[in-house]
């Protein structure tokens, strides 16, 4: 008798601190997000390659800097060097862990910085797959969270947790993450629009470690399943530590971009 109740007490005792799929994966999001914290800013350069349904193809040259913000989410600005019909155009972002992100483009050919709405965020970035709403740094204050499942992808173990967009004006329902047990890197994020069909699929590809600590993905590979086409970005040039500040990501470093 005495045995069976302390299997009993033993089971009460897994249960209470037994964790829910909403626990879990907050748990994760929150732990992907501590590893890659502390870099405090960055620089690199990436190409970014569009194609169409029929298969054809454009490119673009950019450069993106990021500055980390102790108590907020990162700002970031994204220069565009080449081709010439969109030299110059210049993307400034600042992510807020609540509340609508602030964000901004100068249009050299019009010399006028335009605003992007909150309710506009759900459109594409420059004609590519991307959303200007993917461009925010993900800050785990956007989203609301639950583990679904482990799971094998490209041979490694991930969690797979689904995030919901705490913003109504999001152009998404929920995305389901792929995120490697090693790292805590995302692997692959299926992204679902406003009438929760599967809309695009984002891979990462080619991890390097900088500082002994902070993995960027090389390849990274959207694919629009309702229209046909993508758009891939491969980066290079990292650098970090570089001495940004505040005011290298001012309204006015908008139209000082060179």
């Amino acid at each position: 008798m005495r045995k069976l109740w302390w299997v009993i007490l033993l089971s009460l005792s897994l249960n209470a601190f037994a964790q829910t799929p909403e626990e879990k994966g907050l748990e994760i999001a929150m732990e992907a997000d501590r590893r890659d914290t502390g870099f405090h800013d960055s620089t690199a350069s990436m190409r970014m390659l569009l194609r169409n349904r029929q298969g054809e193809e454009s490119t673009r040259d950019i450069r993106v800097k990021t500055l980390e913000q102790k108590n907020d989410g990162d700002k970031s600005l994204t220069i565009f060097d080449r081709p010439a019909d969109v030299k110059g155009t210049a993307f400034l972002s600042f992510t807020h862990k609540s509340g609508p992100d602030d964000q901004w483009l100068y249009l050299p050919a019009l010399k006028r910085i335009k605003r992007i709405s909150s309710r506009n965020r759900s459109g594409p970035f420059m004609g590519s797959e991307f959303a200007y709403e993917d461009l925010s740094s993900q800050e785990v204050e956007k989203y609301t969270y639950r583990y679904l499942r482990d799971e094998q992808y490209k041979g490694m173990d991930c969690f797979v947790i689904e995030r919901d967009p705490v913003d109504p004006y999001s152009g998404y329902t929920r995305q389901v993450v792929w995120i490697d047990k090693a790292e805590y890197r995302p692997q692959k994020i299926d992204y679902y629009d406003r009438k929760n069909s599967l809309l695009k699929t984002l891979t990462f590809d080619d991890y390097q470690q900088f500082l002994g600590q902070y993995w960027r993905a090389h390849d990274m590979y959207m694919v629009n399943h309702q229209t046909g086409k993508s758009t891939r970005l491969t980066w290079s040039n990292y650098r970090f530590r570089t001495g940004l500040t505040d005011r290298d990501f001012d309204r006015n470093s908008l139209k000082r971009v060179r």
